[in-house]
């Protein structure tokens, strides 16, 4: 559920119910450091925002964090919030906004650290 007033995500609490609402500039200002994450991958945390499909999620990858390859059944967005993150398609530095779309194949690794937001439309499959 989004915050009527400002159209914000709600994260996600135990089980996935949504509690409070995030704002996207509390986020661009590191607003997230407080927020907490579970392991998700070996050096890679996730703060679940919406853990339905569409899912979205805080990425958190310490330095030389790593996601194995895996392919997209559908749209997945991601927003750099802090560090940089790469695929074999280049760097993504803080702003960056990078969209993968359905079909795309690849692995993510972060060598400084990273966190990011990032949304899945459908879920992702590990090769």
């Amino acid at each position: 559920m989004a915050d009527p007033e400002t159209d914000a995500p709600a994260a996600a609490g135990p089980g996935g119910a949504e509690t409070a609402p995030l704002a996207l500039p509390a986020l661009l200002a590191g607003g997230w450091d407080a927020l907490p994450f579970e392991p998700f991958k070996p050096g890679i945390e996730i703060h679940r925002i919406r853990a339905a499909d569409p899912a979205v999620a805080l990425l958190r990858y310490a330095p030389g964090a790593a996601a194995p390859k895996h392919v997209h059944e559908g749209l997945e967005t991601i927003l750099v919030l802090s560090g940089a993150q790469s695929d074999e398609n280049g760097t993504y530095e803080t702003g960056a906004l990078v969209l993968n779309p359905a079909g795309t194949v690849h692995s993510v690794w972060s060598d400084p650290g990273c966190v990011v937001l990032i949304q899945w439309e459908k879920p992702v499959r590990f090769l």
